[in-house]
């Protein structure tokens, strides 16, 4: 097998070869050659230590000497070079205590989380495969190299690892990889909310995200997300649901396209219905209030799991407003769009009809009619550029200043009032207009 280097690798591996080192391009670069994907990155492992490496090349980094790293610099871009090495006892479930550098390349690899993700090449010696990575990429298959348990119990990220990688490449995971990751999932609570965050994002955002199953049927979500597990477990007795909260939740992520916030308000949207189901005397199950308190448990994950501000204020938006129902009209939908907030639109359509194919059949078509007449009015305000906040009200602060009103709250209250009446009336966004009407 031939795989396609960049040149700068291979003058890297060619140096440390003409200096009688081991050399080879190893891990996902590899895996992702051979798929025909793009790697994001080459790494390279060799038997020469982190001082040998140094030695030999003109421009390197300490990135991670202490365990063997060191980044050889080609003109503006780096390659991670690592000695082969042995890991220590990994007493914090993430990181080993202590490594071992040393000659042999099996050594390096077994110390690899999944056999797809630890065979290497040169162009000397081709692929070297020594756990059966091409036979489980062939078989679409994540298995751990070596003992399962041992590679979980080494560092307990893995566990949503395999997720996510099954999630990207559409693979089942291994029957005793699996076994071991049931066995294991505690361990998961070791690991920084940081961490855990990039793997739930990558799932998320893969082709697969109904992968997340998995992650609940072998106890993984629950460490850090014990509210999609309320969710998987209750059922929907309503006319309008065929699923439980959580699987309806899944379905309906793999309706709308591969954004992080989209998929992320997907995943959380229901998540308050556990908390506020009435049944009924027919034995109808309602769920009134929930998108509010769905918003605020979707805050409440977001915010343990460390994500920026900026993605939680959106996914909260869309949560909180995704059952928002819109009579069709223009003017409902300007009323709509300022009351909601235009950053909302037009995802929050894309959420909408996530909701309605993820549901029963039910009244569906109505459902989807409504959704098309209320992207309509809102194409109609964009294209007639009608005022729906007051970033495009023809009147600003400093305009009521400079008639005389003093800074302050009141200002706020005018403009407010000058926005309901254009909102009303699109017309009347002109300045003459507003600030006769609405000036002593």
């Amino acid at each position: 097998m031939k795989i396609n280097m960049p040149q700068e690798v291979k003058e890297i591996i060619a140096t440390l070869q003409a200096n009688h080192f081991e050399a080879y391009a190893v891990g996902g670069c590899i895996r992702d050659s051979i798929l025909g994907r793009e790697p994001n990155d080459w790494d390279i492992t060799t038997s020469a230590s982190p001082e040998e490496v140094k030695a030999l090349f003109r421009r390197t980094i300490d990135t991670g000497i202490e365990h063997g790293t060191v980044t050889v610099m080609v003109d503006k871009t780096g390659y991670e070079v690592t000695t082969y090495r042995i890991d220590g006892k990994y007493e914090d479930g993430r990181h080993p205590t202590e490594v071992t550098f040393t000659r042999n390349l099996k050594e390096d690899l077994l110390r690899r989380d999944f056999t797809i993700n630890a065979m290497a090449y040169n162009d000397t010696d081709g692929l070297v495969d020594i756990f059966g990575g091409m036979e489980d990429i062939e078989s679409k298959v994540i298995r751990c190299v070596g003992d399962p348990k041992a590679r979980f119990t080494e560092d307990a990220l893995r566990l949503l690892r395999a997720i996510r990688f099954a999630a990207q490449l559409g693979y089942a995971i291994e029957e005793n990889t699996r076994e071991a990751m049931k066995e294991i999932a505690g361990n998961l609570s070791k690991i920084s909310a940081e961490r855990i965050q990039a793997e739930l994002v990558k799932t998320v955002i893969s082709p697969n995200p109904m992968l997340l199953k998995d992650a609940y049927e072998l106890g993984l979500t629950k460490i850090f997300m014990p509210e999609f597990d309320l969710a998987m477990e209750t059922e929907q007795h309503n006319r309008h649901h065929q699923y439980t909260v959580g699987m309806h939740s899944l379905v309906a992520m793999e309706h709308i396209r591969a954004d992080k916030i989209l998929r992320l308000t997907m995943l959380m949207h229901d998540l308050g219905k556990p908390r506020c189901i009435t049944t009924d005397e027919e034995g109808i199950d309602h769920y009134y209030g929930h998108p509010v308190v769905s918003a605020q448990i979707s805050t409440e994950i977001l915010q343990r799991l460390k994500f920026d501000n900026d993605t939680i204020r959106k996914v909260r938006i869309l949560v909180r407003y995704h059952d928002e129902r819109i009579a069709s009209g223009v003017k409902y939908m300007r009323r709509a769009v300022a009351r909601i907030g235009e950053e909302a639109f037009p995802e929050l359509f894309e959420v909408q009809e996530a909701d309605i194919s993820a549901q029963s059949d039910y009244k569906k078509e109505e459902k989807i009619a409504t959704l098309e007449a209320n992207r309509r009015d809102y194409e109609e305000i964009l294209e007639r550029k009608q005022c729906v906040s007051k970033a495009t009200l023809a009147v600003n602060g400093k305009d009521l200043i400079d008639c005389g009103m003093k800074p302050g709250k009141e200002i706020g209250l005018v403009l407010d009032a000058m926005l309901k009446d254009v909102i009303e009336e699109p017309s009347h966004n002109e300045k003459e207009y507003l600030l006769k009407k609405f000036l002593p």
